[in-house]
């Protein structure tokens, strides 16, 4: 990985994981990529999406997702010193933003929510998490993001 090309993107956006897709590869090397990655998360969030998106084919990854990972590395190599800044500020606001998708998964055609909080304009918690239920209207979508 260390002589490929750095990519813009850390995932396209007509990515098409599947399950079923291409051969079965190594698990467990597969698993410690994405752990790897999820401990860079903290202070990467930009891979956060595209991590998780990888992460739910830990119990039997094909070479589909781990492309999608290869990806996401291809993508760090070239934003290294790109990370979290905290700065020291008397603006002592606390801000939150949510957000849905409208049946973003291909395979299931569930929501996606996501939630950011910024403290004295400095990100300190995000969440991004596949809704439960199908929702009918992106406002149903939308309601149940801001509910959680």
């Amino acid at each position: 990985m260390e002589k490929s090309n750095i990519i813009d993107t850390p995932m396209p956006t007509t990515v098409n994981l599947d399950r079923e897709l291409g051969k079965p590869v190594d698990v467990k090397r597969y698993r410690g990529m994405i752990g790897s990655l999820l401990y860079l998360i903290a202070s990467r969030p930009d891979i956060m999406f595209s991590v998780y998106m990888c992460a739910r084919y830990q119990s039997c990854p094909k070479e589909s997702p781990l492309k999608a990972v290869k990806r996401i590395l291809r993508y760090l190599c070239g934003t290294i010193k790109h990370g979290l800044w905290f700065s020291k500020g008397s603006d002592c606001s606390l801000i939150g933003y949510s957000d849905s998708d409208f049946a973003g998964c291909k395979l299931d055609r569930k929501n996606t929510s996501g939630t950011c909080h910024f403290f004295s304009n400095s990100l300190v918690s995000w969440h991004s998490k596949k809704q439960v239920s199908v929702a009918l209207s992106t406002a149903e979508a939308e309601y149940v993001a801001a509910e959680k």
